[in-house]
């Protein structure tokens, strides 16, 4: 067991040590990733930027460090950028299911309306991207979740609450696909199912839309 004398008190003290290990090796991507993270929490991002394509540099496999730079796009509205990193942690890495998850995430959120076609083929390719992170993470609940998203956008009812079913068999608690649920049970006119997920969720927290609610009030004590 590490001394706690020895352990990091904060944030700061944190990055100075990893600074510090750097210097005495700094060819060791990890500890390039590690510092990233660090700096993120402070979110000091441009320089965590720049160490993030320093960890890539020093260990080309570290998928890791892609995501984080997927994210960095995302939190400044570059989705293309997005995808790309993720896209490119899944070739460092192979059965990198949260990469797939990350890039089927991001082409939901290319769904715009304007082309019908262009929409159908993003959503089919975050399906498929979706199933590829499930096969290499079968506990891989956001999967699930983001899965059943993708198939409600195809008007897949059903196949979208087996999806949300089978994130509960791996978090019964989990918020959002019982939320998700609640949504697709109300769609199938299905209001004592619809209700009893949407109680769930705000019970475990999840800030519940209030026109689900709303819709699903009149129907509590028929």
């Amino acid at each position: 067991m590490a001394d706690s004398k020895n352990l990091p008190q904060n944030a700061d003290e944190q990055i100075a040590r990893l600074r510090q290990a750097l210097l005495q090796n700094a060819e060791c991507g990890t500890t390039h990733y590690n510092l990233a993270v660090a700096l993120i929490g402070k979110q000091e991002f441009a320089e965590a930027e720049n160490v993030l394509h320093d960890a890539i540099e020093c260990s080309p496999s570290l998928a890791e460090a892609y995501v984080q730079l997927g994210g960095l796009c995302l939190q400044r509205g570059d989705l293309e950028g997005c995808f790309r990193f993720n896209q490119q942690a899944t070739k460092a890495r192979a059965g990198f299911a949260e990469g797939y998850g990350n890039m089927a995430f991001v082409l939901l959120q290319l769904v715009n309306g304007e082309d019908a076609k262009e929409d159908e083929e993003k959503v089919d390719k975050a399906i498929k991207n979706l199933k590829k992170a499930i096969i290499h993470n079968k506990n891989f609940i956001q999967a699930y979740t983001t899965l059943g998203t993708a198939y409600f956008m195809k008007g897949l009812i059903e196949e979208g609450i087996k999806a949300n079913l089978q994130a509960l068999s791996v978090e019964p608690k989990f918020p959002v696909a019982h939320n998700n649920l609640a949504v697709a049970y109300l769609e199938l006119e299905d209001y004592k199912r619809a209700i009893e997920h949407c109680d769930i969720a705000v019970d475990l927290g999840f800030e519940v839309n209030p026109a689900l609610l709303d819709e699903l009030a009149p129907h509590r004590n028929a």
